[in-house]
């Protein structure tokens, strides 16, 4: 729930940001241009977000409100540069298609939505092997992994 609450606070985010900086730009006649000069200012605030804030801080902004690091498996470090711009554009890709794989998934079942815990052995890493954690349970971690301990 958590981290559902964090990518619908950086969508916010980023959407108000980007509305508020191209409104003195748009006008309501011209639809296709008001189209496009609200989507740049967003996908440049996402990369900004999602890339070099995670990068420097450990987590975008909505991730960040919600007390949600992002790590690199094994070794529970901040992700580097490059593996974010792919995480980022993984999402760009994904992201949008998955309301369609879900019903389409939907479609097709014969009983029950079933849902899937960690109980059951399902994995909540991304592909490219990053983690979201809660801060506190990082810091617990590093805490306990500490030399000497």
């Amino acid at each position: 729930m958590r981290r559902c609450l964090a990518v619908g606070l950086d969508c916010y985010l980023c959407v108000l940001t980007a509305g508020l900086l191209a409104r003195p730009y748009v006008d309501a006649s011209a639809l296709p241009e008001a189209a496009v000069l609200l989507a740049v200012p967003v996908l440049v605030l996402s990369f900004v977000n999602q890339v070099v804030l995670t990068a420097f801080l450990g987590a975008g902004a909505g991730k960040l409100i919600m007390g949600i690091r992002v790590v690199r498996l094994p070794d529970v470090r901040r992700p580097g540069p490059g593996l974010l711009v792919r995480r980022w554009l993984y999402g760009l890709a994904w992201l949008p298609l998955r309301p369609w794989y879900g019903l389409r998934a939907g479609s097709h079942a014969t009983g029950p939505v079933q849902v899937r815990t960690c109980e059951q052995g399902i994995s909540y890493a991304d592909p490219l092997g990053l983690r979201q954690v809660r801060r506190g349970d990082l810091v617990a971690y590093r805490r306990a992994a500490r030399p000497g301990n």
